[in-house]
């Protein structure tokens, strides 16, 4: 823990910070602005989380070889204001009223591929910025900062949008996103992006998944954190549905239940780095790899109460914590093993592909609670995560 990462690696961390922070506050504006200001439907509500998902990964698709051979710190520059311009022009349209539903679409999909190719191109900085041996301190301090503003913003966030209208937070996050450029534009100094060796040619923007089906020490990783964070996320909504509707559950306890057990994994996120120098990167891997797979069944237990909500808090805490500890070593082993000239690619493909099939669990799943039930729903999700770890590398391979 005693690395010293530098002043670059200081400023970027800044910088990530102030926008998760700002995107915390703003943790499901779009949907929330749908139903109090436009009065939208449930089906309407799904759709703009589904189509900003799915058809934002599809916009990024061709964007990874540009990201890979262009200066990072100007592409993450380039996201951040373009992010700005689009969540900035939400309460602007809502104060002239002329806000609809078209807009919030578009505003999504520029958003969800923001986020990729800035994500990608980030990564591929921290790699060139921090030596190997501190990319797991480097992640996991990243990582500390995801489930810190988990815990504070979305409670603030709801606060500000009862005080203040519902089109308040995206004021934030759009101003969070001009600091973070501000902060990465502060880092400085010259970079050199891989050189092209060729042309662009159109299968350039297969490469990425080329690189993680060619490496052993990528390929199964890749197929089991696309698998479970896509169950883990498509049963998100049928919880909500699930203790709200038909528990009883009210906002502030369902809040209560998904926000305390964020301190797990600013805990997890904290022992990365020692596990990983005790017992190694690829052991991590394999153990917190099974142990995160085994918490979910248990939210089919849930009953109405104050033993269903501590059930809840009991089982998202555990697997957040295992969750804290996993994601950092794997965001390190990536960048690790990623051939030196497409880390962008790989990182943008990882990101593309994990959110096509979010978007697609997520559609299925909610089709799987209408024909069944949500708790059925959620505990085939949780059947299926005990399988999860099968696509994990055997002792060996690792």
């Amino acid at each position: 823990m005693g690395v010293t990462l530098g002043r670059g690696f200081n400023w970027l961390w800044a910088a990530f910070a102030v926008s998760t922070f700002g995107s915390a506050v703003a943790f499901d504006a779009l949907p929330l602005i749908a139903i109090l200001a436009l009065h939208v439907g449930p089906a309407a509500v799904s759709a703009l989380a589904a189509v900003g998902m799915a058809v934002g990964a599809l916009v990024a698709v061709p964007m990874g070889p540009w990201v890979e051979f262009h200066p990072k710190r100007p592409a993450m520059i380039g996201m951040d204001l373009i992010r700005f311009v689009a969540v900035a022009s939400i309460p602007v349209a809502f104060a002239l009223g002329r806000l609809g539903y078209v807009q919030l679409l578009v505003v999504a999909v520029i958003v969800g591929a923001g986020r990729i190719l800035y994500r990608a191109a980030s990564g591929a900085y921290l790699k060139a910025i921090v030596r190997p041996e501190g990319l797991v301190v480097a992640n996991g301090r990243l990582e500390s900062v995801s489930w810190t503003s988990l815990l504070i913003g979305p409670p603030l966030g709801g606060v500000a949008i009862g005080l203040l209208g519902p089109a308040v937070t995206t004021i934030v996050d759009a101003a969070s996103y001009l600091l973070s450029a501000a902060g990465i534009a502060i880092i400085g100094g010259r970079e050199t992006p891989p050189v092209r060796s060729r042309a662009f040619q159109a299968g350039e923007v297969m490469e990425g998944w080329q690189a993680i089906l060619d490496s052993p020490a990528l390929r199964p990783l890749f197929f089991n954190t696309v698998l479970i964070n896509g169950l883990i996320l498509a049963t998100s909504p049928l919880l909500a549905v699930l203790m709200l509707g038909r528990l009883g559950f009210t906002p502030w306890q369902y809040g209560l239940a998904l926000g305390l057990p964020c301190l797990g994994g600013v805990i997890g996120s904290r022992l990365a780095d020692p596990l990983v120098a005790r017992f190694g990167a690829a052991r991590i891997l394999r153990v917190f790899g099974v142990l995160r797979a085994c918490w979910s069944l248990g939210l089919v237990l849930i009953r109405p109460g104050w033993t269903g909500l501590a059930l809840v808090i009991v089982v998202e805490f555990g697997l957040i914590a295992c969750m804290g500890v996993f994601n950092p070593v794997i965001a390190a082993w990536r960048l690790s093993h990623a051939p030196a000239d497409k880390v962008a690619r790989v990182l943008s493909t990882w990101a593309i592909t994990s959110n096509l099939t979010i978007a697609v669990l997520t559609a299925l799943w909610g089709v799987l609670a209408a024909a069944t039930s949500p708790r059925i729903a959620i505990g085939l999700a949780g059947g299926l995560m005990l399988l999860t770890p099968l696509l994990l590398p055997r002792r060996s391979a690792a």
